[in-house]
């Protein structure tokens, strides 16, 4: 059986670098408390019948969780992200995969281990969202 090479410039890695399949699935081997949460709401098309990856590779970033089918991105940040610094990369990391065309929300380790049915609520508004905008400009 031939193996599958996806096309890593376009689809859904919008033009990862091969190295950073390594350093995902590494990522996905150290993975914080808050991720493991998270991920066993989201694993296995729990939500919504939607498929997530976690630690998926796009373009120059690997993001802690991505949804292909809705172009959406779940960051889950933890106390660095308060670092003036570390405040001005994510705000350029989420204006360059908006760029891209994707769709990008932010929770804290602290907001998914304390309020995990909110975190939940939110990101299922989130899908219905780009949902039924999916929908209504298909259908213009």
């Amino acid at each position: 059986m031939k193996k599958f090479k996806p096309n890593y410039d376009e689809g859904m890695w919008k033009g990862a670098p091969e190295s950073s399949f390594v350093k995902a699935k590494a990522l996905r081997k150290d993975e914080t408390q808050a991720e493991k949460i998270l991920w066993a709401k989201l694993r296995n098309n729990q939500l919504k019948g939607y498929k997530f990856r976690r630690q998926h590779p796009i373009g120059l970033y690997i993001v802690d969780f991505y949804c292909h089918q809705l172009k959406l991105v779940i960051e889950i940040d933890g106390d660095y992200h308060n670092i003036q610094e570390q405040i001005e990369k994510d705000k350029e990391r989420t204006q360059n995969l908006e760029t891209d065309g994707l769709q990008l929300i932010r929770f804290t380790n602290k907001d998914v281990m304390e309020n995990l049915e909110k975190i939940i609520s939110e990101i299922m508004i989130k899908t219905d969202e780009i949902f039924h905008s999916h929908n209504s400009n298909q259908s213009l």
